[in-house]
Order: C-alpha cells, then structure tokens, then sequence
C-alpha cells in the first residue's frame, strides 16, 4: 500500500510538539513527510525543512505559499498538520479544509466558540477530515478503558474525577521566559490559560471515555502569580448530559508534580483509574472484589486497545507513540475506514465552548453556566 503523503505548519526546531509529530506520523510507514513551512522565518523555515528531508519544492517560507503550491499539484497532500501557535489554528485550518485537505489541528482548535463551530462547518460541508490531537486518548489502555464503560462492565457512571497538574510554571523568576510566558498572554493564548493549555484535556477524556458530554459547569480560576493575566490553577466542577457529575483540577504550579494528568471514572459496580505517568496499566475496581491491574498488552483485552498495543506486554509505550495512534486512526479513516475513536472538529468546538463557559463562570464566582456550545443545545 503507498505511503500517504504528510505535510507540517510550524513545529520547527526547538518546538516542543514538532518532534511528537514527526515521529508519530512516520512510526508505522504510513506517511511520508514530503511537504512543511515549519518556521514564521521562511529562511529558517525552508533550510530545517530541507535538513528533514523535504525536497527544495516542498520547504516553504510560509503556509500560505504552501496552500497555493500544493492545491495545484497532482500529488497533493493527504494530511497537513497545523502546529503553529493557537491564534494561527483557526485561519489556517479553516484555510486548507476548504481547499480540500484533509487537517490534524493542535489543540486548542480555535481561540472562540464562534470560530469552532464554523470549523465544523466547513469540515461537514468539505467532506474532509477534521481532527484534533488530543492525543492522550489514543492511549492503548484508555481505549480499554472507554471500551469498559461502553460495554457496562462498571455499570452506569456516577462519577469522574480527573486532573492535569504540574509544576513548572511554579518559579516566579522565570516568568518572563518566552516560552512560558505566552501561555499567559491573552493575545497569544485566548482567554484562558491553564485551562485551555492542560485542562481540556483532562475534560475532553471524561467525555472520551465515558461516551457523555460536558452540559454545565461552574469554575473557580486563579492567577497564583499577580503578574499574569491569564489563571495557573483551575478548579472546575462540572455535570454531563447523561448525569454524571465531574471534578477537574488543572495547575501549572503545582511544584513537585511532573506531569500530573490521571483520571478515575466510578460506576454503579466497579471503577476505573488511570494516569499518564504509568500509562500502560488500568487500575480496576469491581464493586465489592479486589483491585485489579490490567496491563497493556495482554491478552482478552478489547479489540480498540488491543489493535493500538504495539510492544509486547512490559515493554513502556510512551506519548510519541500515542500521538502515532492518532495518525494510525487517521490513515484508515483518510482511506475510508471508521475509526470512532479519531477526536474531531465537533470535539474542538465543545472543547472551546467549554474554555469560555469556564472563563464566564469564574468571573461570575463559579456560578453554573452552559459549557455547551451553541449549535449543540
């Protein structure tokens, strides 16, 4: 089978995201990266694309040069992947949908509700794939998990408890560093920071896992460092359509945490826990029996989780090869397969919604607003 032809916006050198992609997409044969404006310096840009590997053709300054040029070449693009910073997400997917690529956006989709919902849109009235990489939920054992749930074996769920806290946004002194320093920025980050950064994450899985979505929540918001504009902790309580009740906390200055993001799910006859940080396990609860772990890899697990297990049982999969799950989901649903795990443009947009809802309710002192967004209701 040939190999999908793969292009990149922005994560050049020294990006956090880029090498995730990079490697994620290239993991299993299924993309080529042919095509990338990795840099808002086009010289930058055009020199680490070549350094990749990319022909000289195919190295473009800018995202716009790329739009123009492979629109009109006969082997365009399968997939472009937009990992530029969040004000840019909107224009430029929207851009390359309605040119007729099909589009991995970075999350946060968008930076307003109104541009995710018009995001969905354009992906319905395109016919082409939209995707958004929330990437923990290609996670093997969290598709075990999501698979649990849809077949009762915890019964009706009650209860989501999830949170992505760490501290290394916990110094003052490095408050200026660019690189942290935007994520708190208005102009570059949207009107939430913590939240939009980490914690829709953690509430897009209580969806992902439970099948449920976010009706209303109620959020307290706080700037732990006076000189930011935007919250570094969040507390943020919510209720899902089908009448689970939802806790999330997000922080970035939680010192001594790495990378806190884990979630439990409690049903009427058992529980579920799982953390990032010992990804390949499940913690199982039945109601009244022993605490179990289930492993990836082993066998008699559902067929979701077993299909995205890649080494054997003991061998550590990590996040490269969660985002690898991502493109793996995208390459059969670019050909023309069903993969209903594949968190899309409708995702982005109650994601949004819920950033926004959150914002309006922690400056209304956690009063219960509706986290949905509009053209859901």
């Amino acid at each position: 089978m040939a190999k999908l032809k793969w292009g990149m916006i922005g994560g050049g050198e020294g990006s956090q995201i880029g090498p995730a992609h990079r490697l994620g997409a290239q993991a299993d044969g299924r993309f080529d990266f042919v095509a990338g404006a990795l840099d808002h310096r086009a010289d930058v840009g055009r020199a680490y694309a070549q350094s990749l590997g990319i022909a000289a053709n195919r190295a473009y300054g800018d995202w716009r040069e790329m739009l123009d040029r492979e629109k009109a070449r006969a082997d365009r693009l399968d997939l472009v992947t937009v990992a530029t910073p969040n004000a840019t997400h909107f224009e430029i997917t929207k851009a390359f949908l309605e040119a007729g690529f099909n589009v991995l956006c970075e999350k946060p989709m968008t930076m307003t509700v109104e541009e995710g919902e018009d995001i969905v849109r354009v992906a319905k009235a395109s016919g082409k794939i939209c995707a958004v990489n929330y990437c923990y939920s290609a996670y093997p054992m969290i598709r075990q998990a999501r698979a649990m749930v849809a077949a009762g074996e915890i019964g009706k769920v009650r209860l989501v408890v999830t949170n992505f806290s760490h501290g290394h946004h916990g110094d003052a002194t490095d408050a200026d560093n660019p690189r942290v320093r935007w994520r708190y920025d208005p102009a570059m980050a949207g009107v939430s920071g913590q939240f939009a950064d980490c914690g829709i994450h953690a509430l897009h899985m209580a969806s992902f896992i439970t099948g449920d979505q976010v009706e209303k929540l109620s959020a307290d918001f706080a700037s732990t460092i006076p000189s930011r504009a935007l919250e570094d902790d969040a507390m943020v309580n919510f209720r899902m359509s089908g009448g689970t009740v939802g806790r999330l906390w997000t922080s970035s200055v939680a010192i001594g945490r790495q990378h806190g993001f884990d979630i439990q799910v409690f049903g009427e006859t058992g529980g579920l826990r799982w953390a990032s940080e010992q990804p390949n396990q499940l913690i199982y609860t039945p109601v009244g029996g022993r605490t179990q772990i289930i492993e990836k890899g082993e066998g008699g697990l559902h067929p979701d989780a077993q299909r995205l297990s890649r080494v054997a049982i003991a061998h550590p999969e990590g996040f490269p090869l969660a985002v690898a799950n991502i493109y793996c989901d995208l390459a059969d649903a670019i050909r023309g397969e069903v993969r209903n795990g594949l968190p899309n443009a409708e995702d982005g947009a109650r994601s949004m919604a819920a950033v926004h809802a959150a914002v309006d309710s922690a400056r209304q002192g956690g009063a219960w607003v509706d986290a949905r967004p509009p053209m859901f209701r």
